[in-house]
């Protein structure tokens, strides 16, 4: 009994993937954070949040200007995400 129940797990665990990738995520979870009235407290980690997102930036460049452009990167990732998950659906109804 106890393989049966250890192989039910690790397929479970197998099957699980992450929803968005993590560089999408921490983005993400950064422009919750500021939406919902938090302050960013270090402007290196929103800085290396959108570098990891692929955008360029100054270290001389404002924060607003930098979390404008992360917000648009996020949203554009989230859009990709999406737009991948209808192809996928699509093709499975089609099948």
């Amino acid at each position: 009994m106890p393989a049966t129940r250890l192989l039910r797990t690790l397929k479970a665990w197998l099957r699980r993937k992450p929803r968005l990738p993590r560089e999408l995520q921490a983005g993400r979870d950064v422009v919750e954070a500021l939406d919902s009235g938090g302050l960013p407290l270090d402007p290196a980690r929103i800085n290396r949040i959108a570098r990891d997102l692929g955008l360029e930036v100054s270290p001389q460049a404002p924060l607003e200007d930098t979390v404008a452009r992360l917000r648009a990167a996020v949203e554009r990732g989230l859009q990709t995400m999406a737009m991948q998950d209808a192809v996928k659906a699509q093709r499975r109804e089609s099948k």
